[in-house]
């Protein structure tokens, strides 16, 4: 029995991509949605889901025994985790799970060649970059905006991180659809946000804004970050933004917002740290995912230090957060 754990260890590594495209695939399909719509035999589902009946039935039976779903004398009902993967849940994750499912495993179906040459598995796999990607492919941005939104879970945590009691205004550089944003002004109402992206991106962010906020209380601002972002504001925000640069990239980003930034101003950076005690396996993952995606790279704690120092900026404080995110504040040097 000794002898056969390392075994059973190496064959449950093996299929943990399994489990990732059967979850890809109880996404794609809709099967959280038709059965919480009433459809909860088998038989039901795979008409709603336009599939082959045995093919659905050895898909849930896979799922419930993930955790997905139940099934019981009534049929088959949602776990809590099957729940996050509907598509009206207000938590839904299951864009995630689609985007997972299918830009991403054929990135990493290029990780052998990504780690010899040094480049991203998806612009091998594409043939583009993923930033080229979602701007020439239709409905690629939105998609992936959706799939972001969906890993965002810790973003109330920021709240709790940080008081933004003092401040007046705030800027959310790369604010992507302006999730992050929104959930601090609706905390903060006497707040006046700006969201600052490429001109491609705002109208995704001025819809949730609107929507979530309301009309007052923020604009949005088209630009590259990279050349100039909007001045003078208390606080500025960047949230898994630096996970996508080398060194020398982020060095000149964060440069710029520290030119923007009065001397009292604070830096907020969501990213993940690796840990350099080989445990938070999840930072660990996103690590490489990032070469498999975008080219990008998670740092430890000294790494980020090295980057804020290039630009003028001392780490201030770490604080935990769900999901191995941090939230780390950044003051001027």
């Amino acid at each position: 029995m000794a002898d056969g754990q390392p075994a059973r260890r190496v064959v449950d590594l093996l299929t943990g991509a399994w489990q990732a495209q059967a979850l890809y695939a109880v996404a794609a399909l809709n099967l959280p949605d038709h059965i919480a719509a009433g459809d909860t035999s088998a038989a039901k589902i795979a008409a709603a889901a336009d599939c082959d009946q045995d093919g659905i039935e050895r898909l849930l039976r896979l799922a419930t025994a993930m955790g997905v779903f139940e099934d019981t004398a009534e049929g088959y009902r949602l776990t809590a985790v099957g729940e996050l993967l509907r598509s009206d849940d207000e938590r839904s994750m299951r864009d995630m799970a689609v985007i997972y499912g299918e830009e991403f495993h054929r990135a990493w179906g290029q990780v052998v060649p990504a780690l010899r040459t040094g480049t991203s598995g998806f612009a091998l796999a594409f043939g583009t970059p993923l930033r080229g990607y979602l701007e020439t492919e239709p409905g690629a941005g939105e998609k992936f905006q959706r799939a972001m939104n969906a890993g965002n879970v810790f973003f109330p945590d920021v709240l709790k991180a940080y008081d933004f009691t003092p401040c007046r205004t705030v800027v959310d550089v790369a604010g992507g659809s302006g999730m992050l944003l929104a959930t601090v002004l609706r905390e903060y109402p006497e707040l006046r946000g700006v969201l600052f992206d490429l001109p491609h991106m705002t109208p995704v962010a001025r819809e949730h804004l609107r929507s979530t906020v309301g009309p007052d209380h923020w604009r949005t601002v088209g630009g590259d970050a990279f050349q100039e972002v909007p001045s003078g504001a208390d606080v500025y925000l960047l949230s898994r933004v630096l996970q996508d640069w080398d060194d020398e990239r982020c060095v000149r980003l964060l440069s710029v917002i520290r030119k923007a930034m009065p001397d009292t101003g604070r830096l907020l950076i969501v990213e993940r740290v690796i840990p350099t005690d080989g445990s938070g396996l999840l930072a660990l993952l996103w690590d490489l995912h990032l070469l498999m995606a975008a080219g990008g790279r998670e740092r430890t704690l000294d790494g980020y230090r090295d980057v804020l120092a290039g630009a003028g900026l001392r780490l201030e404080s770490v604080t935990p957060m769900a999901l191995e995110t941090s939230l780390l504040v950044a003051a001027p040097a």
